[in-house]
């Protein structure tokens, strides 16, 4: 392959007969890279002097033996679309590059053993107007989410096509083996490559299945609006952000999950080299709280540390690693007090109080429905047992990265603060930030976000960036390691739950009893609003007329709860579910039939007593039952084949159902949407995308609302300064509520358009037609539960579906292996079908992990391979089955799907294990030694 040479550009021709325009024109000259690469090598350093190719430009480097290839990259040439997730330890993939025809990873290949190289990055492939057709198969595939990952998913995608233009499936899962990702499942990621194949091999072009601008806009997988960037690397996340003279910062965190913190010397930090400063909570203005429900979390500790990592003074540098280095010298005088570790020890009488103004059961909500106690006694079978979940991380590949800079104001107008990081409610973050630092005058800016799952309703990072910045009054830059940030972030709650379910001799439900402590951890955050999740969606799919439960939320100095895809109801389900299997074992019943003939009815009530509207369970259990026999029917055969009751390898088939709410009471939203004097619709609405398709949604609901070509409409979302506040892109809401506040907007303008009989900019101002319409969205109801019964309104709608897992478990081992899972979903029309598979792919994927690997421990999860990440290895085969009944007040009669992906699949696995061997695990994750525990007290 040609690229560019020293002497100037020379047009390449790649696979295929695939010909595109060279990348780029620009060289650095000797002496320029010469004088630039000095700045790399520390002092006393051993120079090393390279010639290598990257992109097709000739160039010369001076390094020391310590830099890395993605530094190089990164730092010195600003190819950033090669990224770091996993601290340079090569579990991520995520900065592959291809290096002399092989795919390398970049953070651990050293730059002084390239003499001669050719350095192949993702902006030497392609451009997003003139992309290689690796880059193309992934856009048109819907193999790219949040993106994060996409880069070195491509490389490693060409090394493997340029050898094996024709691989299999396994051979795919080979080649990719060292590129991780989160959002996908992997399924599209294996899909997309294999489309780049038969670009290769001249079968297919992408002109021929590429979706054309006149195509109907819902229903049709146009590609994401910022697809394509992803896959050029071209996309700029937090850290690919740079500034002239930015600072660096480093944070003092707690050794210790308790602790008064009785001095803090910072004396020897700032006579360190490169050290502009340092900062501790006394530099703060404002209330240096981050507030949600409970002021009760610092953003730097001043008296008292509550857990592991809380953060205790800052130091800025010029550079990272001296802000790293000053930050060891820092001097915190602990007094390590007692550590409450379970929310049984929160709760004894003689407990410590985590913060003294607040018992450390900080919350409960009773539920009441009917007469739980009455009807468990005449019901005809009873099953009851014991169900615990993990705390969980939401792992986005994405380290915690935050910027913040100042803008000076004009006159006596207070300097504008800028802070940018991947928040998924920037409006909510500004006011938090705007009184836990005392400054009015912010700008929060989204970048691109490699993924979030939840985590990123917390602010983290960005308010200490922000904090510096306002201090030193420079840019700052607060880029922690993998490491850091898996330990400062919230995580999934984890839920210990005692249940009871009954049923008369006709397998009708007929009480649900429940008791759940929920084990909050240091702070508050939205625990409260965890726990009516679970209680508003308890009974599923289900009609259960007599519910009972008491639900407590403790303090402990445990990693906080918060936001994590689905939040509070897979913990709950996980339970209900498995308690359905029980109770058709104990009756006799298969378990599909049991589900289905407790379908919740319109009219009759949910767990809270709410009516239900419409409801599409029932259609999905029968569109899951040719799906349902067929596996039935194989783990027979198999089992039998393996020697039937004493097979070692035992094959199992589960369900796990659930009906997800959106637009719980007191929820609003609202959008805008703006015809410009370019004759483009602009639809403003502050509507995260850190990976769903909310892009695609947006684009997709103008277009189809107006009766316009794609090509004609846009979305501006990423920036308080242009949109209002229309709630987080969380709870699975964006689709019905933010699209409904645009949907809102469109419909005025639509309305104006043909009162004007035009679609364009000059004629509405040539009648004085106001072309900027603002959209408002509402949920219905507005109360809340009542605090003694748990009784009250619920969601506008409801997402419903049923999960069937197929696995097989090594009665010896314990060791379990999901062949395979299939959802039946009906979440209402649908807008983009890659986006909403995608979506049902990456949830189930995250499901089965949550199900069997993933477990958080403070101090211990520190990486990808501690945390069990999930790999190509663990991929499984994934089938989707849907049905579109169009919601009353959906979007066009759509909802969202992005969390009921994964509230049924653990329960779907504990069940198929059971049905495989007998073994009922009634602890997250079932880890094989669980397993095996299970077999023997079966």
């Amino acid at each position: 392959m040609i690229f560019f040479t020293l002497c100037g550009a020379i047009p390449c021709s790649c696979q295929a007969g695939y010909v595109r325009k060279p990348y780029g024109s620009s060289f650095f000259g000797f002496q320029e890279d010469l004088q630039l690469h000095n700045i790399f090598a520390e002092k006393g350093s051993i120079l090393k002097k390279i010639n290598l190719s990257i992109n097709g430009c000739a160039k010369q480097v001076v390094v020391d033996e310590k830099m890395v290839l993605l530094d190089l990259l990164r730092e010195h040439f600003h190819l950033t679309g090669a990224k770091q997730s996993c601290d340079r330890k090569g579990q991520c993939g995520a900065c592959t590059v291809i290096v002399d025809g092989k795919a390398v990873l970049s953070c651990l290949t050293r730059v002084d053993r390239l003499e001669g190289a050719e350095v192949i990055s993702v902006e030497g492939l392609g451009t997003p107007d003139n992309p290689h057709f690796i880059q193309e198969a992934f856009v048109l595939a819907g193999a790219i989410q949040c993106g994060f990952c996409t880069p070195g998913m491509i490389m490693a995608a060409k090394a493997l096509l340029d050898t094996n233009p024709d691989p299999t499936a396994e051979e795919i899962k080979h080649g990719l083996r060292r590129n991780l990702c989160r959002c996908t499942g992997y399924t599209k990621i294996i899909e997309a490559v294999q489309l780049a194949g038969r670009f290769v091999r001249k079968e297919i072009s992408p002109d021929e299945i590429k979706p054309k601008i006149d195509d109907p806009a819902f229903g049709v997988s146009h590609p994401r609006p910022s697809a394509m960037i992803k896959a050029c690397g071209t996309a700029h996340f937090t850290a690919d952000v740079t500034f002239p003279d930015a600072a660096e910062i480093a944070v003092v965190r707690s050794p210790h999950m308790h602790a008064e913190i009785k001095g803090i010397d910072c004396t020897a930090a700032k006579a360190m080299p490169g050290v502009i400063g340092t900062l501790t909570a006394k530099d703060i203005k404002g209330t240096n709280r981050l507030k949600y429900i409970v002021e009760d979390r610092p953003l730097l500790c001043e008296d008292r540390v509550r857990t592991l990592g809380d953060a205790v003074a800052v130091v800025v540098a010029q550079t990272r690693e001296q802000a790293l280095a000053a930050a060891e010298a820092v001097v915190v005088d602990y007094n390590p007090l007692p550590v409450i570790s379970s929310p049984e020890e929160a709760m004894a009488p003689d407990a410590i109080r985590i913060h003294p103004d607040s018992d450390n059961l900080c919350f409960r909500q009773p539920l009441i429905k009917g007469d739980a106690e009455k009807a468990l006694g005449s019901s005809a079978a009873v099953v009851e047992d014991r169900f615990v979940t993990q705390i969980n991380h939401q792992a986005p590949m994405e380290p915690e990265n935050s910027v913040a800079y100042i803008e000076e104001g004009d006159g006596d107008d207070e300097d504008l603060l800028v802070v940018m990081g991947r928040s998924i409610n920037i409006h909510l973050h500004m006011s938090v930030l705007q009184a836990a630092l005392g400054h009015e005058n912010i700008r929060y800016e989204e970048s691109f976000s490699g993924g979030q799952f939840g985590i990123k309703l917390e602010i983290f990072t960005e308010g200490i960036a922000a904090a510096a910045a306002l201090k030193f009054r420079r840019p700052v830059r607060y880029l922690p390691s993998l490491a850091e940030s898996m330990l400062i972030t919230s995580k999934r709650h984890p839920f210990d739950m005692k249940i009871k379910l009954a049923a008369d001799n006709d397998g009708k439900l007929t009480a649900l009893d429940m008791d759940i402590t929920v084990d909050n951890g240091a702070y508050n955050s939205i625990g409260n609003v965890i726990i009516g999740r679970a209680l508003h969606m308890l009974s599923s799919s289900y009609y259960i007329p007599n519910i009972r439960v008491a639900s407590r939320l403790c303090y402990t100095n445990n990693p906080w709860g918060s936001a994590a895809r689905g939040a509070g109801p897979p913990q709950a389900h996980y339970a209900l579910e498995c308690a359905m299997d029980m109770l058709a074992e104990k009756l006799n019943l298969d378990p599909l039939d049991l589900r289905k003939r407790n379908s919740l009815q319109p009219g009759q009530t949910k767990a809270t007593g709410h009516p239900a509207e419409q409801w599409a369970f029932e259609g999905l259990c029968d569109a899951l039952k040719p799906h349902y026999d067929r596996a039935l029917e194989e783990m027979s055969r198999v089992n039998s084949a393996n020697g039937g009751d004493g097979a070692v390898v035992k094959r199992g088939v589960g369900l796990g159902a659930a009906a997800f709410g959106i637009g719980f009471p007191g929820d609003k939203s609202i959008a805008a949407v703006e015809l410009e004097e370019d004759d483009m619709v602009t639809i403003y609405a502050a509507a995260a995308d850190p990976g769903e398709g909310n892009d695609s949604m947006l684009t997709q609901l103008g277009a189809k609302v107006l009766d316009l070509p794609l090509n004609r409409v846009r979305a501006v979302t990423r920036t308080t300064d242009r949109t209002a506040a229309g709630g987080p892109a969380s709870g699975s809401r964006v689709t019905y509520m933010i699209g409904g506040a645009a949907e809102d907007a469109l419909k005025k303008l639509k309305q104006a358009m043909d009162e004007v009989g035009a679609k364009n900019h000059r004629a509405f101002r040539q009648v004085d037609c106001p072309t900027r319409y603002i959209g408002n969205k509402s949920a219905v109801e507005t109360a809340p539960l009542d605090h003694e019964t748990g009784q009250g309104p619920s969601a506008d709608s409801d997402v419903h579906s049923i999960q069937m897992a197929e696995v097989e478990v090594n009665t010896e081992t314990g060791e379990v292996n999901v062949l395979k899972i299939t959802t039946a979903v009906d979440a209402g029309p649908v807008i983009n079908p890659n986006n909403f598979e995608g979506q049902l792919e990456g949830g189930m994927d995250m499901g089965v992990g949550y199900a069997l690997r993933e477990k958080y421990v403070a101090g211990e999860t520190t990486d990808w391979r501690t945390f069990k990440f999930p790999t190509m290895k663990t991929a499984f085969d994934m089938e989707v089955v849907v049905r579109e009944t169009p919601r009353i007040r959906g979007t066009q009669g759509a909802t969202g799907v992005g969390e009921m992906s994964m509230v049924s699949t653990a329960p779907a696995v504990i069940n198929a294990i059971k049905k495989a061997c007998g073994a009922l695990v009634t602890e997250l994750p079932a880890t094989p030694d669980k397993v095996v525990a299970a077999l023997q007290n079966r």
